[in-house]
């Protein structure tokens, strides 16, 4: 029983510890969304956008809002949002709420720690994948998020 809770935490440990880069294979991970509901982001999804601050988050967002339901997934698009640093009563009370409204689903990462994705301040990045292996990385200002699809 122990050995099978040591190898869950370096598993764990291992997961959060290595960032996704270029030639990397993403391979296969759960998150939820702004529901509560689980999502898998495999090999299925080309491009994946990721966003952890609130400026970049309401540029993409604002771009969302024009476009029809299922965009990101005809597009084979996952939006990732890192809402770890922000606290936990602003997400129950503002943030969520805010993103049920949203109609397109947000992928979080909840819990502080997670550093599978690159960023820099002041930009959404962006990974186009082939096949789960990430094939470029691209850090996009928000005024610039329509060339992203």
């Amino acid at each position: 029983m122990i050995k099978k809770i040591l190898a869950l935490v370096m598993l764990s440990t291992a997961l959060f510890a290595n960032s996704f880069n270029l030639n990397s294979n993403i391979g296969s991970f759960e998150l939820s969304d702004q529901f509560e509901n689980k999502h898998t982001v495999n090999s299925d999804i080309e491009t994946i956008v990721f966003s952890t601050e609130k400026d970049t988050s309401a540029a993409l967002n604002e771009f969302l809002a024009t476009k029809e339901k299922g965009f990101l997934e005809v597009n084979k698009t996952a939006f990732i949002a890192d809402i770890s640093g922000m606290p936990s009563i602003i997400s129950y009370m503002f943030a969520l709420p805010k993103m049920k409204k949203y109609n397109y689903n947000v992928l979080l990462i909840e819990e502080e720690g997670d550093k599978r994705f690159l960023k820099e301040e002041g930009k959404l990045t962006v990974y186009k994948l082939e096949n789960g292996i990430v094939k470029s990385i691209n850090y996009v200002d928000p005024k610039d998020v329509s060339t992203i699809f």
